[in-house]
């Protein structure tokens, strides 16, 4: 009877493109410690003049079981959901900015994918980066970071997640642990608890800006690398993270709610300033900020201020009094309610 259920579920289960099964965080230490084995030593990982040309993660395999072209589908659906569940910022002027910031960094990097890069209307400052190319940045991340270089680290960041496939990487993960757990399933429910399990991972979009901290280090790593070669000041990275580990103090909870997969905000700021330190030739020159992002700051500011304005006033909208044609004209005109007495 088990081998009667096996197969078709071990097929159903293999064909799924989007299970993210949880495991422990002992196992997932141990998957970690080995993906930074492979990848802080891989070849020619700290060569600046390689990127473009280096293999950081995508390599198919037991480790990644999906190819690109299955990545943008992937992608290109789960963007669908968010836009549909999302506001986005539609400005022309900010979306053409954000998006010349973010393209420059996408020919500086290692991602063979073409990006498609847009502005969410949220206040919490966050990115994340679907795979196949499909970024989303908060529009708090713009009004939060200080300057461009701040800015430009943060979306560096987000490439370096699609350039090593770490979404992918993640899925084969999940779908070996789903293996895993199909004895169990059809003791316990059969067919009807994946379906269960896979509703709820395709009704949750952003479950793929949640990675394990090894990662959220490799990120690290690759968008340190990206913004210097794009020309910026690699430490616009750090600076954006110190701005988080001020919001977690200001805001107790914060950091808990949007970056709990992250690695602990001073842990990352230690290793990003030692990888900089020892890997990114010294510069005479850097971009640290523009005009043009201060000026795009200070419309996207405006934009999201107009618009919360708009939805106070939708909140409370005024109720219409009707009019007592039994009251005299100058009661009618009167906006104030009438109270009726009863006749003695």
């Amino acid at each position: 009877m088990l081998r009667r259920f096996f197969y078709p579920l071990l097929a159903l289960t293999l064909c799924c493109n989007l299970t993210l099964a949880s495991s422990s965080d002992q196992k997932d230490q141990s998957k970690d410690s080995k993906d930074d084995d492979s990848f802080y030593h891989g070849t020619g990982i700290n060569d600046l003049n390689a990127i473009g040309n280096r293999n950081v993660g995508c390599n198919r395999g037991l480790g990644n079981w999906y190819s690109l072209d299955t990545q943008v589908k992937m992608g290109r659906e789960f963007s669908q959901q968010v836009e549909m569940s999302q506001h986005l910022i539609t400005d022309p002027v900010v979306n053409e900015y954000v998006n010349r910031i973010g393209q420059n960094l996408v020919r500086n990097s290692d991602s063979r994918l073409p990006f498609t890069i847009k502005i969410l209307d949220i206040e919490e400052p966050n990115a994340f980066a679907l795979p196949g190319g499909f970024m989303y940045v908060h529009a708090g991340t713009i009004l939060l970071a200080d300057d461009e270089s701040e800015l430009a680290g943060v979306m560096a960041h987000e490439i370096g997640h699609v350039a090593a496939c770490h979404a992918a990487r993640q899925a084969t993960r999940g779908t070996f642990a789903s293996i895993a757990m199909i004895p169990v399933m059809v003791m316990t429910g059969g067919l009807a608890g994946i379906g269960i399990n896979e509703a709820a991972n395709l009704a949750i979009p952003a479950t793929f800006s949640k990675f394990g901290r090894g990662f959220e280090a490799q990120a690290d790593y690759l968008g340190i690398q990206y913004a210097y070669k794009s020309g910026y000041d690699p430490v616009g990275m750090i600076n954006f993270f110190e701005k988080l580990e001020a919001l977690e103090k200001k805001k107790p909870g914060f950091f808990l709610k949007v970056y709990q997969d992250h690695p602990q905000t001073p842990d990352r700021i230690e290793k990003s300033q030692h990888e900089i330190a020892t890997i990114l030739p010294p510069r005479n020159e850097y971009i640290i900020d523009t005009s043009e992002f201060q000026q795009v700051k200070k419309r996207l500011a405006l934009i999201m201020k107009h618009r919360q304005l708009n939805d106070a006033k939708g909140e409370n909208p005024e109720l219409r009094r009707t009019v007592d044609n039994k009251t005299d004209n100058k009661t009618q005109d009167d906006d104030r309610p009438v109270i009726k007495r009863k006749d003695q």
